[in-house]
This record gives structure tokens, sequence and C-alpha cells, in this order.
């Protein structure tokens, strides 16, 4: 798990890729510290798994399906991505609960000032929107936001002085592809309200659990 806290920039200095997938060497500082091989790290929020370590650097590599469902494929020698280490038992939980699992991408739309604030528009598709919540968190490019308005069919997200400084996100401009994924809360709440009896004893009975009981109850 993540919390969507970017630790620093890494630069990709290469890539390599195949009909298997892609391989990427980044160049990093803060996180080779304590690195070891098979730990997991959030690259623009995608969870990969360290395979090598070099001087200055690491290495990871994504399957066809991980290039597919997110711009890592778009990805050329040269650009900073955003990398944030796997959270530790006990760590602060400064973002929310991230899985480095992208649901999709999404398309910055239209770019604005807002006193100190970039406001970003991200569109993106439906089956993405019905988990975006007017205060609720998703993250993008691995950084944890709070959606300040949901449009439908896009969304809006308020980036501040210091999130621009230590990610991309500030020099986004309108046709960026953005890897999306939404709270892991609200996909886990769907799946449940999927299942309408349980089986008790051998008797099937009516759940309890609906969204109106999960609003009477403060869930919803």
């Amino acid at each position: 798990m993540f919390t969507g806290l970017v630790e620093e920039l890494a630069i990709l200095k290469k890539i390599d890729k195949s009909p298997q997938g892609a391989r990427f060497i980044l160049a990093a500082n803060k996180i080779l510290g304590d690195m070891q091989l098979g730990d997991s790290i959030a690259v623009n929020g995608v969870c990969l798994t360290v395979v090598e370590r070099m001087s200055g650097a690491f290495a990871v590599e994504a399957v066809p399906e991980t290039m597919r469902r997110t711009n890592l494929g778009l990805l050329q020698t040269g650009d900073e991505v955003h990398v944030e280490r796997a959270l530790p038992i006990g760590g602060r939980l400064g973002g929310h609960l991230v899985s480095g699992h992208i649901d999709g991408t999404g398309t910055v739309r239209e770019v604005m000032h807002e006193g100190m604030a970039r406001v970003l528009t991200i569109a993106a598709p439906a089956h993405l929107m019905k988990y975006i919540v007017h205060k609720g968190s998703v993250c993008i490019d691995g950084v944890s936001l709070t959606v300040m308005e949901d449009r439908g069919d896009a969304f809006t997200l308020s980036i501040i002085p210091h999130t621009g400084q230590m990610t991309t996100l500030a020099s986004a401009r309108p046709g960026r592809v953005v890897n999306i994924e939404c709270d892991v809360l609200a996909k886990y709440l769907e799946k449940l309200l999927q299942y309408q009896t349980v089986d008790s004893s051998s008797v099937n009975r009516s759940s309890q659990l609906s969204l109106q009981w999960l609003a009477e109850h403060g869930f919803a």
C-alpha cells in the first residue's frame, strides 16, 4: 500500500520495450537509501517491483496489461516521474490508502489559476467517474488529491504550491494523459451492494446493507 505522497521526482534514463512488456531504468536519490530487490515502488502511481539496483538508479518492469491500462507507455527518456516507496507499518498515512493498481487514465481538459492554486479539470470515462465524489479522494499519477467538483464527465482538482513543487502537476497542460486510481473503499462498497442476499445457516435472508442504511449510519 501507498499513501499518495510523492517522495521525489525520478528521471527516466532508459526504456526497453518488447512484446513481453517494458523495463524502465530510473535515476533517483532519496528512495535509494534502503531500497532492496523485490521492493514495491509506485511510479506515477503504478505499483512496480524493483528488479535491479545500480549506482544512482534502479530498474522496474511492467507487463503488457500495465502498459495498456496506464500512461507508462507514453513515457520518454528524460521524463520526470513521481516515485513513492510502500507505506511501512506504523508510518504516517498523510494522503489516503492507495494500492498502486491503476483503474484507468484520464486527460487534462483545462488548466486555470485560482489565487495561489492551479486548478486542473480532468476528463475521465464513465466507469471511473462513478467513483468520483465531491470532496472525496482520488490518486492522479500517484498523487493523493481531493476532488473539488464533479462535473459528470470530468472533475476538478486544486494543486497547491507545495504539491506543484514536489510533482509534475504544476506543469500539466491540456491533453496530458494521467493515471487514475479511484478510492478503493468506494470500489469495495460497490461490490458489497451488488450482493443483496447472504446465506446464513443455509437460509437466504435479505441483506440490510443499502445506500439508505449507509447514509443513516454516516457511511455515505
